[in-house]
């Protein structure tokens, strides 16, 4: 279980201000001219220094666009991402080449997020040739190197190899390599692990928390297994249909969910003991996700909800402030 090294409230290095992405359909699917997949619609935090911030959702509720979003491949339809005095969206040139340096991304397949036709030395030395002034030329091999030695991997060794030539695990390792070249502040990782096997995904995990205590870099953890999020997060915020439906510290939001979803969800992650599944209720949801087109009125959630009346039907509820909030009209007791 993990403890945040900062006090809440200190040294926020990414706020998330009401941000909503929507993409239009006109010309991509029949009868739905005008319409728009509402990927994004409102989402608003804080992540703070040496921080890791969990999402978590079913494929399809918008975490990959928001990932997108943070580190500035996609354009908000409104909202902010601000690093700092920046908004990253907005910024341009030599602004925009700064804000590159503190924020990075690792990919969710370290299949294709490695160039086949390049070695690992010419893909790790990318970051500098696009970003010069960050460290001397004759430097530059050294702290390659130094990467490599950092992920657990042996430069002498592999270097000169091809991606083709490594293991998922590896690649993954490298593209972690990667993405701590240019010393960011903030690293996104979409999925990191939801690619590789199970023994893999905890040396990748660990390999991140180890990272996080030596350089102190603060990380949005997206992924869909809660039970790899719960290890090493933080805080947690869960996503329904493009929005934050619950927040809250790691411990408080695994042991008491307040929303009807968070609860459903943790329901379904595997309990280890035999013992122990017994003695857990199951909640089945019934019925499909609603469509990001045309989600319903009020609480997103409602059509599944087991207690949902008609205020959750014309009211849509608040993300409340506080340490653990939760959007619901009727949240479980605490």
């Amino acid at each position: 279980m993990r403890r945040c090294s900062v006090p809440p409230g200190d040294d926020v290095v990414l706020r998330v201000e009401n941000l909503v992405k929507h993409f239009p359909l006109k010309g991509r699917i029949p009868f739905t001219s005008g319409g728009v997949v509402k990927a994004v619609d409102g989402v608003s935090f804080d992540l703070r220094r040496g921080e890791t911030l969990g999402v978590v959702g079913e494929s399809g509720c918008g975490k990959t666009t928001l990932a997108r979003m943070l580190v500035g491949l996609e354009q908000p339809t409104s909202g902010a991402v601000r690093f700092g005095e920046s908004v990253v969206h907005e910024a341009k040139g030599r602004e925009l080449r700064a804000l590159r340096r503190r924020i990075q991304i690792v990919l969710q397949d370290p299949y294709t997020s490695l160039n086949p036709r390049r070695t690992i030395r010419e893909i790790l030395f990318q970051p500098f040739e696009i970003h010069p002034d960050v460290l001397d030329r004759r430097r530059r091999l050294d702290r390659i190197r130094d990467l490599l030695d950092l992920v657990g991997l042996d430069a002498d060794l592999h270097l000169d190899r091809y991606p083709h030539q490594f293991s998922g695990g590896q690649r993954q390792r490298i593209g972690i390599a990667r993405a701590l070249a240019l010393q960011p502040d903030v690293i996104v990782c979409d999925e990191p692990v939801s690619a590789l096997d199970v023994s893999v995904q905890a040396q990748v995990v660990n390999l991140l928390e180890r990272l996080q205590e030596e350089l102190g870099v603060a990380y949005v953890f997206i992924a869909h297994d809660l039970s790899v999020v719960r290890h090493i997060s933080d805080r947690v915020a869960v996503m329904y249909l493009g929005k934050l439906v619950e927040t809250g510290p790691e411990a408080s939001l695994y042991d008491t969910p307040r929303h009807p979803y968070t609860k459903a969800l943790l329901s379904a992650v595997p309990v280890p003991e035999p013992a122990g599944r017994g003695q857990r209720q199951r909640i089945l949801l019934t019925g499909d996700p609603p469509s990001p087109v045309n989600p319903p009125s009020g609480c997103r959630f409602r059509t599944r909800c087991w207690q949902a009346t008609e205020t959750c039907a014309t009211t849509e509820p608040p993300l409340a402030a506080g340490v653990h909030p939760v959007a619901c009209h009727f949240p479980l007791a605490a």
